[in-house]
């Protein structure tokens, strides 16, 4: 059944591939962005023929109640992707970072209660702290989480996250908001843009030019990137499904690659000359930033809900961004 949904930061890089996703299958979709990250160009296809005439973007903030709850209402779906994007707008814009993520969250949670309206919260990896660097295992959803002091200012992101699921997780409870959280591990794909610090458009940039690529830190550390696509065909399965409900889920892939070892894959890919260049994170972010060793998602919550999860390998990820 074709249903109408509302997607908040559509024209950013995830949500723009969640409303090609969502009018694919039949939906009729509305896009609430204030276009602050979020590009129009990366829509504007939605707009025209491919768009089906059931897709509208509608340029507002989530901070804005009024403009948030014109949005709400009269779909049937929320799926809730505005928010701060990046590590380098955290540090360089803590202020709007916080109250995007808590007061925007807290703006989508009381428009859906109000309505019933069942609403997928999207939360992110940074939510586990400094876990992965301090245990072997792959994350779990219900594992403890540990944070660094408030006066590193890194941390502030995830902090904004958890009270957001903290929240859903109570708008669930006492108000029976039917919300679902996912936890996102590094999602990346086409359209996502170097701007914000995201390491993989980044170092294709760099390589494409013929320009050092720039790690930070000695690049032993790990991370686990999932194409947009497999996130988007996750987080979709998800809503619909009523096990997902009132539920935290990490959502990535659980193939690890050193970062120094991403740098040598993209340069040779792209045929490059350049080399690689380590830099210290307090050149790049400031004193006292703090980074984590490996990040790796357990994925049998998700597999146990929506069945068979694709996780596909770098370089397959890496070609297709390239």
């Amino acid at each position: 059944m074709a249903l109408r949904s509302l997607v908040t930061g559509g024209a950013g890089f995830i949500g723009s591939h969640l409303c090609e996703a969502l009018i694919a299958r039949g939906d009729e979709v509305i896009a609430l962005d204030n276009l602050s990250t979020g590009r129009a160009e990366n829509v504007a296809l939605l707009e025209g023929p491919a768009g089906k005439g059931k897709f509208r973007l509608q340029v507002g903030d989530i901070l804005d109640v009024a403009a948030v709850d014109t949005a709400v209402n009269g779909v049937d779906r929320v799926y809730h992707l505005a928010a701060a994007v990046g590590v380098k707008l955290v540090m360089e814009q803590p202020i709007s970072t916080i109250l995007t993520n808590t007061h925007g969250t807290e703006n989508i949670l009381a428009a859906c209660a109000k309505r019933g309206t069942r609403v997928l919260i999207a939360s992110s990896s940074e939510v586990y702290g400094k876990m992965g660097s301090s245990q072997a295992s792959p994350l779990v959803e219900t594992d403890d989480w540990r944070l660094g002091a408030t006066s590193t200012r890194r941390w502030s992101y995830a902090c904004t996250k958890a009270i957001d699921e903290f929240l859903a997780l109570a708008y669930h409870d006492e108000r029976q908001l039917p919300a679902i959280i996912v936890r996102l591990f590094n999602t990346v794909g086409p359209r996502q843009r170097a701007n914000y610090g995201m390491v993989i458009p980044a170092f294709v940039q760099a390589a494409r030019a013929g320009k050092p690529l720039i790690v930070h830190g000695d690049g032993t550390q790990t991370r686990c990137f999932n194409l947009v696509a497999e996130s988007v065909n996750a987080i979709v399965k998800l809503m619909e499904s009523p096990a997902a409900i009132g539920q935290v889920i990490n959502v990535g892939n659980n193939r690890e690659i050193s970062i120094n070892d991403l740098a040598k894959k993209i340069i040779a890919l792209c045929k490059s000359t350049s080399c690689i260049e380590h830099l210290p994170y307090g050149d790049v972010y400031g004193k006292g930033f703090e980074d984590m060793e490996r990040r790796t998602p357990d994925l049998g919550k998700l597999r146990s809900i929506i069945g068979d999860v694709r996780t596909q390998e770098i370089d397959e990820i890496l070609l297709k961004i390239v």
